[in-house]
Parts: C-alpha cells; sequence; structure tokens
C-alpha cells in the first residue's frame, strides 16, 4: 500500500514532463497552417501593386524620337493650321527680300548710269529724249526728267510764254508734273512693305495664340488620364509651343527686312529729292537761254 501511494506521484511528475516537451511540436504544427494560408494572400496582393508602379505608355509613335516634323505631325489641327500659316508667311518674306534687294541694287545702278547721261543734256528737248530712251525704261530719276520736259514743251506747243516774266510758271508746272512721279514712285517702292509689318507685329501673337490652344488641350488631357507624368505631358506641351517657335522665326526676319527697306526707300527718296533740285535748276538755266 505504501509502496504504491509512492509511485502514483512519481508516475504523475513523468506525464507532466513529456506533457511539456510535446508543447512545442503541437505549437509548431498549429502555426504551419496559418503561414501557408498567408503565403498565397501575399502572391495575390503581389501583383495588384505592380501596376501602380508602372509606367504609364508614352504618347509618342514616332520611334521614340520627338523631333520637330514629329511634333507638328501629332498638332492639335488648330495648331498645325497656325504653324502652316506662319511657315507661309516666312517664305513670302524671304521672297519679298530676294525681289526687293534685286530691284534696289537694279534701281541704283541704272540712276547711275542716267544721271551721268542727264547732265551732258544740251537742252531741255535732249533731258526729254534721254528720259524716255529704252536704256532707262522704268527708271524713277528718267520719268521724271520726262515728265518735266514734257510739261515745257507742252506750254510751248499751247502757244504759252515760258521763258522771261513767265519762266517761274513754267518751272512750276513742270515742279507739279515731277512731284506726280514721285508719288506714283512712293508707292511703287513701298510694294509690300505693309505685309512686313504684318507679320513682325502680328507674328508672335499669332503663334502665341497656337501654344495657348495647345496647351489648353494639353491640361485636358492630364485631366482625363490622372497623370502628371513627363513622358505623357511633355511632347503635347512641346507640339503647343512649337507654333511659338515658328511665330518668332517669322516675325524676326519680317521686322529687319522691314527696318532695312525703310531704310532704303528712305535714302533712295532723298535721293530723288537731290535730283529734282538738279532738274530744276537745269530746265531754269536752259530757259534763260531760251532754249
Amino acid at each position: 500500500m505504501l509502496e504504491n501511494k509512492r509511485t502514483t506521484p512519481l508516475l504523475a511528475m513523468i506525464g507532466a514532463l513529456a506533457l511539456m516537451a510535446s508543447a512545442p511540436a503541437f505549437a509548431q504544427e498549429a502555426a504551419a497552417p496559418t503561414t501557408e494560408a498567408a503565403a498565397p494572400a501575399a502572391a495575390e496582393a503581389a501583383p495588384a501593386a505592380a501596376p501602380e508602379g508602372k509606367a504609364p505608355p508614352t504618347i509618342d509613335s514616332h520611334g521614340g524620337k520627338l523631333t520637330p516634323v514629329a511634333m507638328f505631325l501629332d498638332a492639335e489641327p488648330v495648331v498645325k493650321v497656325v504653324m502652316i500659316g506662319l511657315m507661309l508667311a516666312s517664305v513670302f518674306s524671304w521672297v519679298l527680300l530676294i525681289t526687293k534687294l534685286f530691284e534696289f541694287s537694279g534701281l541704283n545702278r541704272k540712276s547711275d548710269r542716267f544721271v551721268e547721261a542727264f547732265r551732258g543734256a544740251k537742252s531741255i528737248n535732249d533731258m526729254g529724249r534721254i528720259g524716255i530712251s529704252e536704256e532707262f525704261e522704268g527708271n524713277p530719276l528718267a520719268d521724271m526728267a520726262a515728265a518735266a520736259a514734257s510739261e515745257v514743251e507742252l506750254s510751248r506747243q499751247a502757244g504759252l510764254q515760258i521763258a522771261g516774266e513767265h519762266r517761274d510758271s513754267t518751272i512750276m508746272r513742270a515742279q507739279t508734273a515731277v512731284s506726280a512721279v514721285q508719288s506714283t514712285l512712293s508707292k511703287r517702292l513701298s510694294g509690300g512693305m505693309q505685309f512686313l509689318a504684318s507679320v513682325g507685329s502680328s507674328g508672335p501673337f499669332i503663334g502665341l495664340f497656337g501654344t495657348v490652344y495647345g496647351i489648353m488641350n494639353s491640361f485636358i488631357g492630364i485631366a482625363n488620364t490622372n497623370t502628371t507624368n513627363l513622358a505623357v505631358v511633355a511632347p503635347g506641351i512641346a507640339e503647343a509651343l512649337l507654333a511659338t517657335g515658328i511665330g518668332l522665326f517669322a516675325a524676326i526676319p519680317a521686322v529687319i527686312f522691314y527696318n532695312y527697306f525703310q531704310t532704303r526707300i528712305s535714302a533712295f527718296g532723298t535721293r530723288t529729292d537731290g535730283f529734282t533740285a538738279e532738274l530744276m535748276n537745269a530746265i531754269s538755266r536752259q530757259l534763260d537761254k531760251g532754249a
């Protein structure tokens, strides 16, 4: 009886120790399903997060290169019309430049030859004959001399006294005929200047209109795509800014050409004024000589 009482506590202690030794194994087996269940959830969450970090595709459709030609082709229709109009204006400005350069170059050479021939005239009739010669056809100075000589001849044919006390009246009529030729000359030399002035003053603003319209559409695209990624936004803004660049490209040469030709027109106007004085003096001398 005494041995049974001693054995019972001993068996109880051995059972307790065995139970404690087996507890970590049970804990590991219980935790394993939890870890295995969490793994699929993490795997499913990973693909969902990937698209958020992925850069959206760009709108550049020209092999990844954003060139001026590509920007022009991708521009909005309104912006494209603005660019085409400005480029045509620029082309016309350069054509006008070349035309005017040839015009003034030929004008000065022919004027120099005419003045040399005019100074060798011996009478008013000689002045008129030199002025209407084919060699100097279309030259403003020759037209002025021909008009003055023609007016004196018409007064003589009308039976008017052109010398003596009527000398001043004759010179005044000749002066009026020369002034009429000068007015025509001013209109002729000023041809195209209004176009250059218009392109120079309005070109930047027309280009700015295209830029504002293009940037407005770019911001609308930003709002629709819900992204501010430069790869998406930059091409549209660059296309819009190209319109302003073309506007400046058209306006700057137009302003330079306008100022240059205005200086040339003023210089030739001064030359015609000097020739008018020389022409009137020559007519006055011939009238005093009775020619």
